[in-house]
């Protein structure tokens, strides 16, 4: 019996195998035309994300019906124990799984973060695990959204496509693209913002390359959801219209309004979180105080369980008094705060169009107390303050308008609801100048808004760049030394030291320069004490070359002096060269990082690949010499050789850790190298 079992594993194994060698041989017949390619997988990742949108909507479904016995709507605010409990259970589902599993399904940010820094590969499991957690979140009345997941497993679907089919870098961060526009696109019913949501928040970048494929993925999407899920409008308004050109002025004081409350809302969120952290609370059990606290404002008022599109329904057909409006705008940020701050997995904007819809059903009445007859039905400046509230946190202003001109199908407030997006945009950046999403990377010590420049550049230290050459003299020096020694050195610039090598000051060429046009005059004179620089600022080996780019802005020098913290023993410089140079070496070395990374899964230990004529590339596991010691101390280049390009980790080949090591990389025993240079080196390397 068990021999038949291993022929049938063996047999498994080589069809396994020949499958995947059809796949990527037919993969790459079809990449002799890009164009080809690129709309056949933007194709296929749409169908991906649709499923996957339409399977996230069952199990949200599903779950509500197991945990309250016919949904949410259902719920009697009799049911103490019911609206109580059924939050906190599930907030302690969530805690556990999202603790003890992966911590990516916590939300957007992290796909943001995979685009920015690891070219976009995110994880296969985060699909499921994400739609795992935030179902049970939605499911059992947290007060969450589903857009941020949906996007998130879209996200995640695309990246596992790209590492399937091994395409680079610059292809994989547009197929996760593509999956973040599907999943939006198939979740609203909404094609055209899914795919300008991919492109603000998850790319922040608009080129054509990117755009099209993406475009072609939301469109797959909608199509297939559209025949599963039906194509009626996500949101039912009733009939709007502009009375009178003065309701403008009345929109655009909503636009502060839905500014002032949207970053009111970011604080709270992000406050909640900080008060988290200092509760000594097992991280797992954390989002079920949070649900146990949204339950028991639920007892008051249980609008703000769920998502809430019944009660978001009832504001937009004015059927709610302005007293519960009022109050619901301050009870849906409890709740959302609660929920997001302790740990739990789940979308804003949703939350961000509750809060939206209560805040200008309510600003509508006021409107229409004061100016009976020349303004419309509260429930126009509801719809309005949607989208406003939305772009207020996320920051994404084209996504805002057509999410909600799709969703509604209206386009009769299209005019009121782009003067108050702008002005909502506009305010809450001066008010906050993070979004809610960008906000979360700031946390993280990850800057989108400067670009991948300054996260490359934040991720080297000065002790990789500096180096230990510069030149010294005593402070008496004369000025005819200084110059004559100019001539002959390098170096622009002179430290001044003590007799234990402590940095003191430094003397420019500028400083210099200055005093030639004196000439003989100075002779005898002027020494170096004189024309020291004495408050330029120095660096130490831990700074981060984000920091040395920023002293380089601020004053007009060619180097910094490299000091041992505490002691101020001058130990090197770092001039802008080596900074600029740092930076293109870590950028080709990520480069091939997105290059190379798909195709390390291929390799096997000691299988060659040629690259050219003379060299070639090749993946072995830690020679036994070379663990514990960095690569810096190894010498591997001037000694065998060869570059380490990647490390993968043995026990992580599912989850394709694949990373590139800095100099100080210490290599440990299950590491997994990925090795170029020259033939002969390469074979000498195999055979270690």
């Amino acid at each position: 019996m068990n021999l038949s079992r291993l022929r049938v594993f063996r047999l498994w194994r080589v069809m396994a195998r020949r499958f995947r060698q059809r796949l990527h041989a037919n993969i790459e017949r079809m990449r002799t035309t890009d164009q080809v390619f690129m709309i056949s997988a933007a194709a296929i990742i749409g169908v991906l994300g649709s499923v996957g949108a339409i399977a996230f909507r069952w199990l949200i479904d599903t779950i509500e019906f197991l945990a309250w016995g016919g949904g949410i709507p259902s719920v009697s605010s009799a049911d103490t124990l019911l609206i109580v409990g059924v939050p906190a259970a599930g907030g302690l589902i969530v805690g556990v799984l999202i603790y003890f599993s992966t911590r990516e399904a916590r939300g957007l940010p992290d796909v943001m973060e995979a685009v920015a820094l690891r070219g976009g590969r995110v994880r296969p499991r985060v699909a499921v695990e994400t739609s795992m957690a935030t179902a049970i979140s939605i499911g059992t009345g947290l007060s969450v959204g589903r857009e941020g997941p949906i996007a998130q497993i879209g996200a995640a679907l695309g990246s596992t496509f790209g590492q399937l089919t091994r395409v680079n870098m610059h292809r994989m961060r547009t197929f996760v693209g593509c999956g973040a526009a599907a999943g939006i696109a198939a979740t609203f019913n909404t094609p055209i913002a899914g795919a300008l949501f991919s492109l603000e928040v998850i790319l922040g970048n608009f080129s054509f390359s990117r755009f099209s494929p993406i475009v072609i993925s939301s469109v797959v999407a909608t199509a297939i959801s559209r025949h599963y899920l039906g194509n009626q409008p996500a949101i039912i308004v009733p009939p709007h219209s502009l009375n009178h050109p003065l309701e403008l002025a009345f929109y655009a004081v909503l636009g502060i309004l839905a500014a002032i409350v949207g970053t009111f809302f970011v604080r709270a969120l992000y406050g909640v979180e900080d008060l988290y952290r200092k509760i000594p609370i097992p991280e797992y059990l954390k989002p079920m105080t949070g649900g146990l606290l949204v339950g028991l404002i639920a007892l008051l008022y249980p609008q703000i369980l769920g998502v809430g599109y019944e009660t978001m329904d009832r504001a937009l057909f004015s059927d709610l008094e302005w007293k519960l409006l009022v109050i619901l705008v301050f009870m849906k940020i409890a709740a959302t705060s609660f929920t997001l701050g302790s740990g739990a997995s789940g979308g804003v904007i949703a939350p961000s169009m509750f809060v939206g819809c209560m805040l200008g059903g309510a600003f509508g009445v006021l409107v229409n107390l004061l100016f009976p007859g020349m303004s419309e039905a509260h429930g126009a400046y509801a719809l309005v303050a949607m989208g406003a509230l939305v772009s207020s946190t996320i920051r994404t202003p084209l996504t805002a308008i057509l999410m909600i001109f799709e969703m509604t199908g209206d386009y009769t407030l299209i005019l009121p609801l782009m003067i108050s997006i702008i002005i909502s945009t506009a305010l809450s950046a001066y008010l906050l100048k993070p979004s809610v999403y960008s906000l979360r990377l700031l946390r993280r010590n990850i800057d989108l808004e400067k670009g991948q420049e300054t996260n490359i550049l934040r991720s080297l230290t000065v002790s990789e760049v500096r180096v230990p050459f510069f030149e010294t003299i005593p402070p008496e020096a004369p000025l005819e030394d200084l110059m004559s020694r100019l001539a002959e050195s390098s170096f622009t610039e002179f430290y001044i030291t003590d007799g234990e090598g402590r940095y003191r000051g430094a003397v420019t060429f500028d400083r210099i320069r200055s005093l030639v046009a004196y000439g003989e005059d100075l002779e005898g004179v002027i020494v170096a004490h004189d024309i020291a620089q004495f408050d330029l600022p120095t660096v130490t080996d831990t700074d981060t070359l984000d920091r040395v780019m920023l002293l380089f802005g601020r004053h007009q020098v060619n180097a910094f002096p490299v000091v041992e913290p505490g002691t101020d023993r001058l130990v090197g410089v770092i001039s802008r060269e080596h900074v600029m140079d740092a930076y293109n070496r870590e950028t080709a070395r990520r480069d091939l990082a997105g290059e190379f990374g798909s195709m390390v899964n291929t390799l096997t230990g000691g299988q060659v690949v040629r690259l050219g004529v003379d060299y070639a590339m090749v993946e072995i596991n830690a020679p036994g010499r070379f663990t514990g010691r960095s690569i810096r101390s190894l010498q591997i280049r001037s000694r065998q050789g060869v570059q380490i390009l990647l490390i993968r980790k043995r026990e992580h080949r599912a989850g394709q850790a694949h990373f590139v090591p800095t100099p100080d990389y210490v290599i440990q025993e299950d590491d997994v190298l990925l090795v170029a240079g020259e033939r002969d080196s390469i074979e000498r390397i195999v055979n270690l």
